[in-house]
């Protein structure tokens, strides 16, 4: 039967190459989301929105203040960065990522140490490097 294919069908039919490629250029925009979206908490810490006379910036200490500031920007620029696919996006977010990651684990006085941070930016970290290798195969030589 030679009549037009469905959707289906053709998926089916089409080459798997790219299949990988295109889980990583989801996980790229899915944190390029999730980025834009710390970044922009980051900055809310910091102009003090939603928190009364007296903002977390103000009380809390130059570290945490640092801190703060360091990812209100990074982070977005990352997520510029991932949406568009560039190199350095990705190497802005990895920046990022295991610089929250160290924050966390080594530095627990400026956000608190939270192991679950620190599981999630390790999770990200994984999916990322799993995902990329896996798109790098899939791509001629």
């Amino acid at each position: 039967m030679s009549g037009p294919m469905n959707a289906l069908d053709q998926a089916e039919t089409a080459p798997h190459e790219e299949r990988w490629t295109s889980r990583f250029m989801l996980f790229l925009r899915v944190m390029a989301g999730v980025s834009f979206l710390k970044g922009l908490y980051h900055w809310a810490m910091v102009i003090g929105i939603g928190q009364g006379a007296f903002s977390a910036f103000e009380v809390n200490s130059t570290a945490w203040q640092a801190a703060t500031v360091y990812f209100a920007v990074i982070d977005p620029v990352a997520a510029v960065g991932l949406w568009l696919a560039a190199a350095w996006g990705g190497v802005v977010w990895l920046t990022a990522t295991i610089s929250m990651a160290a924050i966390e684990m080594l530095f627990p006085q400026v956000y608190g140490g939270s192991v679950l941070v620190i599981l999630a930016e390790v999770a990200m970290l994984g999916t990322y490097f799993a995902l990329a290798v896996a798109a790098a195969r899939e791509r001629p030589e």
